[in-house]
């Protein structure tokens, strides 16, 4: 639309010394002539459109215009922009990076960013993360098939109300029209993920909380042994977790784990510490970890 072209243009023209009419055009797809007249009718709105003849020449923003600064500090600027560069990398989303130059007209100084967000992902979870995205925004149904914390597969329909980044993965929380209830479920685990064709209401009350799409159980205490040579590793998977020093350079790690005995993610953790991490309760968890090594070795008595 000529508005949404009219306001991005400005953003850019702030954003840019010098940019010409054939830049411009060939971003817009629309002809220099058209671009001719959108100046015209940029200048006619106030904004002091300045235009420079020779071979670098073309359209700038007189120096010295500034937009308003009142409403943000240069600090949250840079932040907001740290944070939807980010976002921007994972959804390929034009809007996101229209929106960065905005705000970078805010801080004309371009500061260098004191703040850096990474959500890195490999390309399939991209393609997931971006199909849940439009199935929010366009309240459209997402089919996928799951596997649960027990490995068992199911196919599963979804409308989706929003995406969640936690502990250090992403999280969709919707509707799941198979199991008629709000359910949580972790992108990690989902597969096949496909924008359909059905459209949904979009959801005017949301409950607080959804079940996650795993297994329910009581939440206990799980005390672990770091000695020395993994202090590091545990600290970067339990970060938030009642840590206690001891004398002799290890240290106890205090978690409360939903269901234990049946929380797999957390035997992959423990059991990935090798030597260096010992269960000391509950103990139904020593015995199903020494299980699981036993097991293991099986697999490994020819070597």
């Amino acid at each position: 639309m000529k508005l949404e072209r009219l306001i991005s243009m400005i953003y850019k023209l702030l954003n840019n010394e010098v940019l010409s009419a054939t830049v411009l055009a060939e971003q817009y797809q629309v002809s220099p002539r058209t671009i001719y007249r959108d100046i015209d009718v940029i200048c006619a709105a106030g904004i002091p459109v300045v235009s420079y003849q020779g071979t670098k020449g073309g359209y700038g923003i007189m120096d010295g215009y500034k937009m308003d600064k009142s409403l943000l500090g240069s600090y949250d600027v840079n932040s907001l922009i740290s944070v939807l560069h980010s976002l921007s990398s994972v959804f390929e989303d034009e809007r996101a990076q229209e929106t960065i130059e905005r705000l970078q007209t805010i801080d004309a100084g371009h500061q260098q960013p004191s703040l850096l967000v990474d959500f890195e992902t490999h390309r399939s979870a991209s393609e997931a993360l971006r199909n849940v995205r439009e199935g929010i925004l366009r309240c459209r149904v997402i089919s996928f098939h799951y596997i649960n914390v027990r490995n068992e597969r199911s196919s599963r329909e979804v409308e989706p109300v929003r995406l969640h980044f936690k502990y250090r993965n992403w999280y969709i929380y919707g509707f799941c029209r198979t199991r008629e209830e709000y359910r949580e479920f972790r992108l990690s685990r989902m597969m096949n993920v496909l924008l359909t064709d059905t459209t949904f209401e979009p959801h005017q009350e949301v409950p607080e909380h959804a079940k996650d799409a795993g297994v329910p159980g009581a939440v206990e205490e799980v005390v672990i042994l770091v000695r020395p040579g993994a202090l590091a590793e545990a600290l970067d998977q339990f970060h938030e977790a009642d840590t206690e020093f001891r004398q002799d350079g290890s240290m106890l790690i205090r978690i409360p784990v939903c269901h234990p005995l049946g929380a797999r993610w957390l035997w992959s953790i423990l059991l990935s510490f090798g030597s260096g991490a010992e269960v000391l309760k509950p103990p139904a968890l020593r015995e199903i970890l020494k299980e699981q090594l036993q097991n293991a070795l099986k697999y490994y008595e020819e070597v």
